[in-house]
């Protein structure tokens, strides 16, 4: 078996696990399986498939992209956060750094991006590799390229933002004295 293929199963059989949970979605999907004869997972597959081509028609494609990235994203993280466990904040909080780093990007690069006609559907796909428990992709664009880059430029970093943060307290300053 591929690395592909191999993946794909192991995201495939994280979601039909995740389909036989206890929860209104799933047990709406339990109800449509029940009348139709569908497995959830294959009911759940056409919703996707339905999802994907609004990321590539849709008027609202870019919020439809940016609610995925977000609502499970934000969700599971206040979970971590509740947790005592100290691996999922780390996961999620990998998560928001790469999020962070992609929209910053995007927002410089959005003109080119405008051409793009997948664009929404492509970074819709990788925001899901970003967090899906399967796949983990943020932490591994983390340790393979923010991480080398952040160790091998803080220093530089760290100058640039002390400038600006006295830059900033002394303008500060400065406009107190006045007022």
């Amino acid at each position: 078996m591929t690395y592909v293929s191999a993946q794909a199963h192991s995201v495939l059989s994280d979601i039909d696990k995740k389909l036989h949970e206890d929860n209104a979605f799933t047990n709406f999907l339990g109800k449509v399986e029940t009348k139709t004869g569908l497995k959830r997972l294959h009911v759940f597959g056409a919703l996707v498939v339905l999802y994907m081509l609004y990321l590539l028609f849709g008027r609202w494609a870019q919020l439809a992209c940016n609610i995925t990235g977000f609502l499970y994203p934000a969700y599971i993280s206040i979970k971590a956060i509740e947790s005592h466990q100290k691996e999922d904040d780390t996961q999620w909080l990998t998560y928001w750094v790469v999020f962070a780093l992609l929209n910053v990007v995007e927002f410089f690069s959005n003109t080119i991006l405008y051409y793009f006609p997948f664009y929404w559907l492509m970074k819709c796909a990788l925001l899901l590799w970003l967090y899906l428990p399967s796949t983990l992709g943020a932490q591994l664009l983390y340790t393979r390229i923010i991480r080398p880059f952040h160790l091998q430029q803080h220093k530089n970093i760290d100058s640039v933002y002390n400038k600006l943060a006295g830059g900033a307290q002394k303008a500060y300053e400065e406009h107190v004295k006045e007022t």
